[in-house]
């Protein structure tokens, strides 16, 4: 079977949703799942689910913060890290059946990885790999090699009227 790439993006909730249920329903099928984040601490109420289903979670451990108000100096650091956390991440893909790479179309545009790297990495992809990139604002060439394209769409966000996100609900 052919894997696909799918882009789960937009300015609503649901992105990493989205790719939680398809490692999970992956996981349930029999297959094996690494679920990689980016831009995020590893903490996220998911996280317990989906290795207790079996799936192989990472992420890349060198989040200095929010990347909006990080130093020219760490920027230029996470780069470094996430460059590596990205590769390490396809030098494996062989081993799995699905591949979600959470976050990483938020961390091209953050420029914490060069979106031509990470578009090459994904056409040359093993052929059954199943592969899932979420973030806002994927560029073009991301957007050329997407086999489905879902976009979140906010019409209203809790966010807006001044309450915080919540465990279990927003992470």
């Amino acid at each position: 079977m052919k894997g696909l790439i799918h882009i789960y993006c937009g300015n609503g909730k649901g992105k990493t949703t989205a790719a939680v249920g398809l490692a999970v329903r992956a996981a349930g099928a029999g297959k094996r799942v690494l679920f990689a984040q980016f831009l995020k601490p590893g903490t996220s109420s998911e996280i317990p689910v989906l290795r207790a289903a079996g799936v192989d979670v990472r992420h890349c451990g060198t989040v200095r913060g929010w990347a909006r108000s990080m130093t020219g100096e760490q920027r230029t650091a996470a780069a470094v890290d996430y460059g590596a956390f990205l590769e390490e991440l396809f030098r494996d893909a062989p081993d799995y059946d699905l591949l979600v790479l959470d976050e990483a179309a938020a961390a091209c545009r953050w420029e914490l990885i060069r979106e031509e790297r990470l578009a090459e990495l994904l056409a040359a992809k093993p052929e059954a790999l199943e592969t899932v990139v979420t973030g806002r604002d994927p560029g073009p060439a991301l957007m050329a090699l997407a086999d489905y394209v879902t976009e979140m769409k906010k019409v209203r966000h809790p966010y807006d009227r001044g309450i915080a996100a919540r465990e279990g609900v927003e992470y």
